[in-house]
């Protein structure tokens, strides 16, 4: 899975109408712009660090972070001057792409979070932990066995370093995301200690369960994910329980999660859509399409899930009211 996603990412252009598929900053500003006032608010929470780094996971093409910084300029001029940007991005090709959205100078790109500067930082990562290669454990009998990959086909061998999985019926299938439960540990750790919060926004259930979510997206549709590696986007759901206990274990608190809709709701996104729809008459029916696909339960409104990684000692933040 994670050779498939470099060669993916290494040499196609996924992003759009020509693409494979739309993310939600590639649907409407007003994602990134909302993020980007999320961020704003957060820092003000946070007792405004100077400086304060803000790094997005995975950017894309650059689009939510240039909306975003677009925002904080217009709306919060004092967070923008003491922001950092850094992200975190493995694909050169890519790089190119963001450097080019963003501006020379704008960014500082990394390979990983192991190598962003200490302090307080906000972080954000839209549609990045789905990426992140998965193991599969399948049950036979009393035992468990392991799934992988070989000459494009499932083959299945005892497993003898499975974590603690809880018991389940002949078949039933338990996925463990270990880089993901690795990056919010880490990220626990660096919240607890220097502060700030980070944000994630994915799709998956909110709590963990059984079941094979291992899929693959191609010019809008769905492939098969054990295909030609590179020639689709492999992707699985994120288990938001097992980040959030990962990030609790480190010393972080997790607020969430809560279905994407809601939470876009209580930061305005329709609001904001309404608005751009009225500014660029000619492009109003895009405008409130995207914000009715992103919040709607039917759309991405329920599938998509929000949660924030942050410092202990931070109250609740924007959107997370009751969750």
């Amino acid at each position: 899975m994670a050779r498939a996603a470099s060669a993916y990412y290494a040499a196609r252009e996924p992003f759009g109408a020509t693409g494979d598929f739309v993310t939600a900053p590639e649907l409407t500003q007003a994602f990134g712009e909302c993020l980007g006032l999320w961020a704003a608010v957060t820092w003000e929470i946070m007792g405004r660090p100077d400086p304060v780094l803000l790094v997005e996971l995975g950017p894309g093409r650059g689009t939510l972070m240039a909306d975003a910084l677009r925002a904080a300029g217009d709306m919060a001029p004092a967070f923008r001057a003491a922001l950092r940007v850094h992200l975190i991005e493995t694909s050169p090709r890519l790089r190119d792409v963001q450097a080019a959205r963003l501006g020379a100078g704008t960014a500082t790109w990394h390979d990983g979070i192991a190598t962003l500067p200490s302090g307080a930082a906000i972080i954000i990562g839209n549609e990045f932990l789905d990426a992140l290669p998965i193991r599969q454990f399948i049950r036979r009998g009393a035992a468990w066995m392991e799934r992988f990959v070989e000459a494009g086909a499932y083959v299945e061998s005892p497993a003898t370093d499975h974590p603690l999985l809880p018991a389940a019926a002949e078949g039933d299938i338990q996925e463990v995301n270990e880089p993901a439960r690795g990056i919010a540990a880490a990220l626990g750790v660096r919240l607890a200690s220097q502060g700030g919060a980070a944000l994630f926004i994915d799709y998956g259930p909110a709590e963990s369960g059984f079941g094979d979510s291992l899929q693959a997206m191609s010019a809008h549709g769905v492939a098969d994910p054990l295909g030609p590696p590179g020639q689709a986007d492999v992707t699985a759901h994120v288990d938001f329980a097992a980040i959030a206990a990962a990030a609790r274990a480190a010393g972080a608190t997790a607020q969430g999660p809560l279905p994407q809709g809601l939470f876009l709701g209580r930061l305005g996104l329709s609001s904001r859509a309404a608005i751009l729809a009225r500014l660029d008459p000619r492009s109003a029916t895009r405008h409130l399409a995207a914000a009715q696909r992103l919040t709607a339960p039917e759309h991405m409104g329920r599938l998509f899930k929000a949660l924030c990684l942050c410092h202990p000692g931070l109250p609740t933040l924007p959107g997370f009211e009751d969750a």
